[in-house]
């Protein structure tokens, strides 16, 4: 289906406190993968890379506290991250409101070639 109301999306479990939501996929007869993050404060991701692809984070609502490479930086709403492949990234959501944020990756199962630094992969990344 070419569009997908993002109220409806399919959720796969991915970290405590971190939902995730399909966007666009496998399903949707594309190649890349597009997914809706809602995370409560305190939650992220921990310090990985992606071996051959970059990635896109467009936050919606609240603030992440990012590191990228050896930057340390705060990103808020109407803000976009672009992470370039093989750069080690992580984050964590700091605003007390929690935060959403839509991720891109240009392929499906790009994030089966992530390298996590810290921590292992989500719950639910074979399923995505």
């Amino acid at each position: 289906m070419p569009v997908v109301k993002n109220a409806e999306a399919r959720e796969i479990p991915w970290r405590p406190g971190y939902r995730n939501y399909v966007l666009a996929g496998e399903a949707e007869g594309v190649s890349v993968s597009s997914s809706l993050g809602v995370l409560e404060k305190g939650a992220g991701a921990p310090l990985h890379f992606h071996e051959e692809v970059d990635e896109v984070i467009v936050v919606l609502e609240g603030t992440l506290d990012l590191l990228i490479g050896d930057a340390r930086l705060m990103v808020g709403k109407d803000q976009t991250i672009s992470i370039p492949a093989r750069r080690p990234h992580a984050f964590t959501v700091v605003s007390p409101e929690g935060a959403r944020f839509i991720a891109f990756l240009p392929r499906q199962g790009a994030h089966m070639a992530t390298q996590y630094l810290e921590g292992g992969p989500p719950a639910g990344a074979a399923l995505k």
